[in-house]
């Protein structure tokens, strides 16, 4: 079962990702499931999907979480009864949490040209005119991680209405940097956000923490 990667943040902050290559009937053979998570996965059309499922529970396990202790509010958002913040992701063949004694939000993404064609449903016109300066490859990881970012935010704050384009921009950065920092502005809230991020195999890994 292989566990790619841990990254301790901190002493409360952990990243985990999990590289799946197990078969679906190798996955559930090695994990415990509820009744409600049963039927969840049984409603998944993908097999990749499901793999994607089982996998982070391998992760959950991993940490000493088993999926009694996951529990998602109405807003499909995941928590632990004990106070840890956990977030979820997973982009083809790889899966990660992040688990934390602050609020988080994760997301992996697999670095691909079809970004680039949706750019501008995510970034704005002053940050897509800054960002095609680069050549192409630097501004496929760049706008990686920018959407990356932002769906690690919305995965802290959850709320309807909020836009990638018009209420979440993130401030520029080099990829050598693995940082930035990205502003949430929503009606009456203006939250700063810090950001992390790295590379591995084509993909880009982000994570968020409420400043």
């Amino acid at each position: 079962m292989p566990l790619y990667k841990t990254i301790n943040y901190n002493s409360t902050t952990q990243i985990l990702v999990w590289e799946i290559t197990e078969s679906l009937e190798e996955l559930l053979g090695n994990v415990v499931l509820k009744e409600k998570t049963q039927l969840r996965l049984n409603a998944m059309k993908s097999e990749m999907h499901r793999r994607a499922f089982l996998s982070v529970r391998l992760l959950l396990q991993e940490v000493g979480y088993t999926d009694f202790e996951l529990h998602y509010d109405q807003f499909g958002k995941p928590y632990f009864n004990d106070g840890k913040h956990v977030s979820i992701t997973h982009s083809h063949h790889f899966s990660a949490i992040i688990i934390s004694d602050e609020t988080v939000g994760i997301d992996i993404e697999m670095q691909r040209e079809k970004i680039i064609r949706i750019a501008d449903k995510f970034v704005n016109k002053i940050e897509l005119n800054r960002l095609r300066r680069f050549d192409a490859e630097d501004y496929i990881k760049k706008l990686t991680v920018k959407w990356g970012a932002k769906e690690a935010i919305f995965k802290i704050r959850n709320e309807k209405g909020i836009s990638f384009k018009d209420h979440i921009q993130v401030n520029s950065f080099e990829i050598g940097d693995q940082k930035t920092t990205a502003i949430l502005e929503f009606e009456n809230i203006k939250q700063v956000f810090s950001i992390y991020f790295e590379e591995f195999e084509k993909f880009t890994l982000v994570y968020a923490f409420e400043n």
